[in-house]
Formats: structure tokens, sequence, C-alpha cells
């Protein structure tokens, strides 16, 4: 794996932009002699994948459950608007790529026999999430980043920035802007795996990666975008200031915790017979129905019914963070409110993770595979994240192996410079998107928060502004911001 500015070639056979679990589980399908660049917006642990508590759900025993009950759970969480078929890849390939994570050293807790221990989580009708803690897609990142450094046919960038992605004669040219330097590349292939675009919101429990940008780039090439106003809120992140939320896992409430009002009254059989357990859009929605009745925002998780001793060991940092902010949960009510988790929809792909644009892939939560549906099971994100990505792969190796046209340089002129970006715009964004549709869609607000969207992206668009990473994040926000109030307008 390379460090420093400069890259080593100026053609490659596939670039992967995203270092989560689908962009670096994607680069290691591809064997020596395809080379790979691999790009990391920022660190290489900045993701969503590297913040996942919970864990990666999967069928690795039919004792007690099967590929079907997965299946089904899949379904009832997306309101049936799931795709059958693809689905039913997921839970049957899933368990071969899980253990295969195992294989290269990727850790799971087990219990006192030596078997994985699986936990609940909202929505699942069996114990079939595997964890590793409280966190799950850290150790996975960590056993993946190792499995990237052995190979020497990846070329792996951190702080590197795709700017722009132009279609060339047999695939790309992809503009980067690394460690504040512009350098332009050739690629046969590409895979998005950018994540989501949770910092369109105030509040979220996303990193400061997820604007959108693959979205955008995808967009801009012309490929479809589909259901992009399908994002979940999370029922239970740490009440606190706005920007990045700390997420109190939903393997909280399915190991016991009790969901509270301001009152300290449980409330949720008022909404779900599931209780605490039911889906996530089900219990925000629950949160947002019972903060209007009782006129407060004030929501709590109770788990100081469980022991001291057993909260440090399962959820050793859920427990340090909310320490951080003066609570500790053996003894106190964890302050707890929705935010912005997880995008449903993204750039449409099919089985193959191909986009309607040839040679682009598209794998991970920026893409909308149609696994989710309306609402995403917990746990099922990091599985399709492997699923996926590794079905691009194998795609992209088909064509390769059947002789596919190279990509060659060509010449190109790109000018970054321009004025700088006008402070707040991004700020400015995300308030919009905060009143018009936040948990439930606001009527009075979504036509005129539609419209002042359009004016930021057309001035964004029709001003000379320098090419650089503020300004091109502020330009995927107001992107998708666009398409998701269109969306929810057109309702």
């Amino acid at each position: 794996m390379q460090s420093g500015r400069q890259l080593k070639k100026r053609i490659y056979d596939v670039l992967i932009v995203g270092s989560g679990v689908a962009g670096m589980y994607g680069a290691l399908q591809f064997d020596d002699n395809t080379d790979v660049l691999l790009l990391s917006k920022y660190d290489k642990t900045v993701s969503n994948s590297n913040l996942a508590q919970g864990g990666i759900a999967a069928v690795l025993s039919f004792e007690d459950d099967s590929y079907e009950q997965h299946a089904e759970d899949t379904f009832i969480a997306g309101q049936r608007y799931n795709d059958t078929e693809a689905v039913d890849t997921l839970v049957r390939e899933g368990p071969h790529d899980v253990r295969r994570l195992m294989e290269w050293g990727v850790n799971f807790d087990k219990d006192e026999n030596g078997e994985i221990d699986l936990t609940l989580e909202g929505g699942h009708s069996r114990r079939r999430i595997l964890h590793f803690k409280d966190s799950t897609g850290a150790e996975m990142v960590r056993g993946l980043i190792a499995q990237v450094e052995k190979r020497q046919n990846i070329e792996f960038k951190d702080n590197s920035y795709l700017c722009a992605l132009t279609q060339v004669k047999s695939g790309f040219r992809a503009d980067i802007l690394i460690n504040g330097s512009y350098e332009s590349i050739f690629c046969s292939y590409c895979i998005l795996c950018t994540g989501g675009i949770g910092r369109i919101y105030q509040y979220t429990t996303n990193p400061k990666t997820a604007t959108g940008d693959g979205i955008r780039i995808a967009h801009e090439l012309g490929a479809k975008i589909k259901d992009l106003s399908f994002i979940q809120f999370h029922p239970t992140a740490f009440r606190s200031g706005e920007g990045e939320r700390f997420l109190i896992s939903e393997s909280v409430r399915g190991e016991g915790a009790y969901l509270l009002n301001c009152n300290l009254e449980r409330f949720m059989h008022r909404h779900d017979d599931r209780l605490e357990l039911a889906p996530r859009d089900v219990v925000s929605k629950s949160i947002i129905l019972e903060s209007r009745r009782t006129g407060s925002n004030e929501f709590y998780l109770d788990i100081r019914h469980k022991p001291e001793a057993y909260l440090k060991e399962r959820f050793p940092a859920i427990y340090a963070g909310c320490l951080r902010y003066g609570v500790d949960i053996s003894k106190d009510l964890i302050p707890v409110f929705p935010c912005q988790h997880y995008l449903m929809g993204g750039i449409e792909v099919d089985l193959d993770s191909r986009t309607t644009v040839p040679r682009l892939y598209a794998a991970g939560e920026c893409s909308n595979t149609g696994v989710h549906g309306k609402n995403r099971l917990a746990s099922n994100s990091l599985l399709e994240a492997l699923v996926y990505s590794r079905r691009a792969a194998q795609d992209i190796k088909r064509f390769m192996e059947n002789g596919a046209p190279k990509v060659t340089e060509h010449e190109f002129n790109v000018d970054y410079s321009g004025a700088p970006l006008p402070a707040g715009t991004a700020d400015e964004i995300r308030s919009i998107m905060q009143r018009s549709y936040f948990v439930l869609p606001n009527p009075d607000k979504i036509r005129t928060g539609l419209q002042q969207i359009e004016n930021i992206l057309r001035r964004l668009k029709s001003a000379k502004f320098a090419k650089t990473v503020e300004y091109l994040e502020a330009l995927s926000l107001a992107t998708a911001a666009s398409i998701i109030l269109s969306e929810v307008d057109q309702l």
C-alpha cells in the first residue's frame, strides 16, 4: 500500500472510490494481474462502515433459522417494497462472505462454548447477528485493511477526493484531489462505494465523508438514481448538539433496554405490538408522534436493570461514549432522539451492481440494490456491502477475461480555478432539509424547501467557483437534496 502524494500510474484497470467495507472487500476480489486504485476521501478509517456498532446479519445455522426467515424479516422491515431476487441473493450468498472474513482474521464474539455469540435487533425474529462487542464495523475495517495492505496490485490512497468522472472510450477519466494536489488518471472500470448522504442534515450519525459525492457523480454521468427519499432515521442517537451524533445501537434495545418518554413512561405499546423491537422506521415515527402528544423532545433508553459488569463487557464503546457526556448507562437514563442514519435509495444497480452507465458500478450505501425496500432491516447493510461489492468485482472480471477493450490515455484540459465558496452554503442546505423532511415530511415546507435548494444548486453550477473539496461537497449535498425533495414533493 502506497502513501504520499504521487500516484504510481496514469492508467488503472479498476478505480474504487471509498474505503468502507464495500470498497475494500471489492478491491480484494481482484487478482495480482489487475491494477486497482482504491481511494479514501479522508483517513482510511473514516467511513460509515467503521462506525457500525450492532453487527452483521447472516444465517450460519439452520437449527432455529433459515434463509427464508431472514428474507421474510427483510421484507417486513422494507414494507415489501424490496426486490425479491436481490434479497434472496443477499441472504443466500452473504454467509459465504462472512465466513471468508473469519478466514481473514476478522473477529466476532463467541460464547462460553466457543460458538459465535448471536444477538437480536429490532425487526429480526431470530438471533442471527454476529458482532464484535459494539464495534463490529471497526473490527471488519481493521481486518480488511490488513488484507489490502498485503496486496501489491492495490494502490490505496487516503486524503484523496474524486472531483469528477468523465466517460472516455472504454472507460473513464478521473480527476482527483490528492493531499491538496490535482491529478487525473484513466480507468477501464469504476466502482463507486462512497457511502450515504447524512451530512445534508443537521443531525446525523454519519461521519464527514457522507456528502453524497458518488450519487452526484453518477447523476452527472446520467446514471439513474432511485428512491433517494427513502431515508432511515435511527430512533436512538444520543441527544446532543448539531452535527455527527453518537449512535446508541439497536442491539441495546435487543438486549432489553426500555424506551421512555419525558414522563419516564414506556409508550411503544401505543404504536406497535413489537414494542422496542419494532423496525427502526416504526420506532422513529412513534417517537415523533409521542413528542407531538407530550409536547417534548425528551426521550430516554433505560437499561439500568442490567448488571454493570455485563454492560461494560457487551457495550464497551457505548458505555465509554456515554460517559464522555456524563452518563453512566448502568445508573443513568440515556437521552436519545431520532436522527438521520442510513440511505436505502441511491444509484440504481442490478444484481451485478451495474449502474445504467456502462462500466460504472456502485456498491454499499450509495447504491440501490433493492434489498432494503423502504426501510433497512438492522445489520443488513454490512452484509449488502460484502455481497454486492463482490458481485461487482466478479462481473468486471468476467468482462476482462472475455477480452473487453481497455481504456487508453486521452488528451484533456481541466480548470480548477475560481472564486471561493461563500461561507455557510452547506449549513444552509442542512437547515432547509431539517425543516422540510425529518422522519416525517413537513407538507408546508417541502415546496418552499425544494425551491430554495434548486436556487442554491443553480448558483453553484452557474458561478465559477474553485473546485475545492468544500465546493464539490456542497454541490453533492445540493444535488442529493434536490432529488430527495423532488421525490417527496411528488408523493
